[in-house]
């Protein structure tokens, strides 16, 4: 308005300049800048101007609640897909539309700059962990049995370590509530293909019992091994094998690590199958249904293909020799 109100007054922007404290040059920026063909330099349009200015200089967000990208996101987030997972498939999607790509960091940034409330928990409640910091694991002495003619997994072939070959798996126990409940967690290694097992309850005949079931219901060349840790549920392996032809390796005590598929697996089972929750609640159909979720959720490690994708083409490979011979 002091500018305006001077210039008005025909005074000079040196003038105007020692006046305000500013340099000629700001001053000089500002009437250019501001003025407009029919009234020259005005308080109301300049400051309009100058607003307008700075809109376009700040577009929208790209994750914006406006945008169509953020829906797609939110839909993505629902399905339980993580960031990393909803980038990745919207660039195998859309590869040659920029406005629909966005990277996972941006998610989560989105995702926590929304104020506490409702929506900030909801969109939270979405992402894999609940909690914003790890709890840590301890260490101990084991002072579990031990499990008869146990083998190694120091002594396992060299092709399951590097997932060149189908066919190993890796099993787990994931417990409920007062370790009451359970299901039965197998995972394998090169499609990360995930498969539950309903329990009655943690002891070694129903692990029996449930992997069994699982395993057989795989063609059998895509069963050859499973890496477990020391769990007493495990003590009859040697008839699990028998059963199925799956041989079976321990880890060593508290080596989360030597079976990290199954440990990240079972990461993203508990936004399913949340800790303190009755696991006996679900029937084995409900356990198949979350499992094909899971089976149907691109992977970063294949490129954005599910790992149903990835099993079914290492089960054609497979049949393709048997056809040609026939």
């Amino acid at each position: 308005m002091t500018i305006a109100s001077l210039a008005q007054q025909g005074s000079s922007m040196r003038a105007m300049a020692r006046m305000l404290g500013r340099s000629e040059g700001t001053i000089s920026r500002e009437i250019k800048r501001n003025s407009c063909a029919q009234r020259g330099y005005a308080s109301s349009p300049a400051q309009a101007m100058s607003c307008s200015r700075r809109i376009k200089a700040r577009p929208l967000p790209k994750l914006d609640s406006q945008q169509v990208l953020w829906g797609t996101v939110l839909t993505l987030l629902e399905w339980k897909w993580s960031p990393q997972q909803a980038a990745g498939i919207l660039k195998r999607v859309w590869p040659h539309d920029p406005t629909m790509h966005v990277s996972h960091e941006s998610i989560y940034t989105a995702i926590y700059a929304h104020p506490r409330g409702e929506l900030r928990r909801q969109l939270v409640a979405c992402l894999r962990h609940g909690h914003s910091t790890r709890l840590p694991r301890t260490r101990g002495k084991d002072r579990r049995g031990q499990i008869p003619e146990m083998v190694s997994i120091h002594v396992r072939p060299p092709e399951i370590e590097d997932r060149v070959m189908p066919g190993h798996w890796e099993g787990d126990f994931i417990k409920g509530a007062g370790n009451k409940s359970s299901v039965g967690v197998l995972v394998e290694r090169s499609s990360r293909l995930v498969l539950l097992a309903k329990m009655d309850d943690a002891t070694a005949a129903s692990a029996l019992a449930g992997f069994s079931a699982k395993l057989n219901s795989i063609a059998a060349p895509m069963r050859h091994s499973m890496t477990y840790d020391q769990g007493r549920e495990m003590t009859r392996h040697q008839d699990l094998t028998a059963q199925t032809g799956v041989k079976v390796y321990f880890c060593d005590p508290h080596s989360p690590w030597q079976r990290g598929t199954c440990e990240n697996t079972n990461g993203l089972l508990r936004q399913y199958l949340p800790k303190g929750t009755d696991l006996s609640v679900h029937s084995q159909d409900e356990l198949d249904i979350i499992a094909d979720s899971l089976n149907n959720r691109p992977r970063a490690t294949h490129q954005f293909h599910s790992p149903l994708e990835i099993f079914a083409v290492m089960l054609e490979k497979w049949q393709q020799p048997v056809a040609s011979i026939q």
